[in-house]
């Protein structure tokens, strides 16, 4: 991956290779950790802004809240982090920036909460996470045979660390099948979410996604809700089935590492003409431009660094 100079950890700024943890610390053996995915850019006036900074951060202390941890610094102070990271790593082209709140060392058995609660924050920069092939000509997709827990069974709306194992079998499954990624179906087997990213589908002009039942409230899946609207389109929020997506015009991933990457098979069947389709391009087109600071009406969700 690329290294960056530092990463912030517990209030200090450490270098890269110095930022460690104990091998008895909690998390790492029970699961209870937290994170956010957050994205900064390179502006079309040359400086760099952090987009929806706010709407990260405040997900961050929810997923705290619903897992039971008190993170020892507020969220005007976490933000300010997140920037001063930035700054000092001279990531002023962009960045991946990512925050994790975690159960320390001091404590075992399960349970947690007599352990300390430590915080970190790194950034680094990446790329197209599917890939710019298919941020072009589409993604492949596989619908695991992993479903996603049920509301009984986890916390879907926690973006907890945990969570992410049943993601990585289903991605490791889908690749090791010749794919690119994977969708998990919900315990009903409806659609729920892909391995990290959230599903649109695109029917008779009708853009299509699924509700957050048992999946993260996803920020950029909600941005993308706000620009399909602006540019007209109808947006329904439904529960969707795998013969649906089979038969859809169009169909695309969002995410805050994805952004709107397309999709052009699911298990095999063509989606719509194989490739980009016209109303992805332009939502993804959309999307761009809010996070290049191009849309003024969009400008209230980058913070700029510089």
């Amino acid at each position: 991956m690329n290294e960056a100079k530092y990463i912030w950890m517990d209030g200090e700024f450490v270098e890269w290779k110095d930022a460690k943890v104990h091998i008895l610390t909690h998390t790492l053996h029970y699961g209870n950790g937290i994170f956010e995915g957050t994205k900064a850019y390179r502006t079309h006036d040359g400086r760099c802004a952090i987009f929806r900074l706010d709407e990260h951060t405040k997900r961050l202390y929810n997923s705290a809240k619903m897992l039971l941890l008190d993170i020892p610094f507020s969220i005007e102070e976490m933000k300010k982090a997140q920037v001063e990271l930035l700054q000092k790593n001279e990531l002023f082209n962009g960045a991946y920036i990512r925050p994790l709140v975690y159960l320390g060392y001091g404590v075992m058995g399960i349970y947690h909460k007599k352990c300390p609660v430590n915080a970190s924050i790194a950034a680094w920069e990446w790329g197209a996470y599917l890939g710019e092939e298919g941020m072009k000509n589409g993604v492949r997709v596989k619908i695991s045979s992993f479903n996603k827990p049920s509301n009984n069974s986890t916390m879907g709306k926690a973006k907890a660390s945990a969570n992410y194992l049943n993601s990585q079998m289903a991605k490791f499954e889908a690749v090791e099948a010749g794919y690119d990624e994977a969708l998990l179906k919900d315990t009903d087997g409806y659609i729920a979410e892909a391995s990290g990213e959230c599903l649109f589908i695109i029917r008779d002009g009708v853009v299509i996604t699924p509700p957050n039942d048992n999946s993260l409230e996803s920020i950029t899946q909600a941005t993308v809700i706000e620009l399909a609207k602006d540019l007209g389109y109808e947006v329904v929020r439904k529960r969707v089935t795998r013969e649906e997506i089979y038969i859809a015009d169009e169909a695309f991933f969002t995410g805050t590492a994805a952004e709107v990457t397309p999709i052009r098979d699911v298990d095999s069947r063509i989606i719509g003409c194989g490739s980009r389709g016209p109303i992805t391009e332009k939502l993804q087109s959309a999307y761009f431009d809010v996070v290049q600071g191009k849309n003024e009406k969009y400008t209230k969700y980058l913070t700029y660094i510089n």
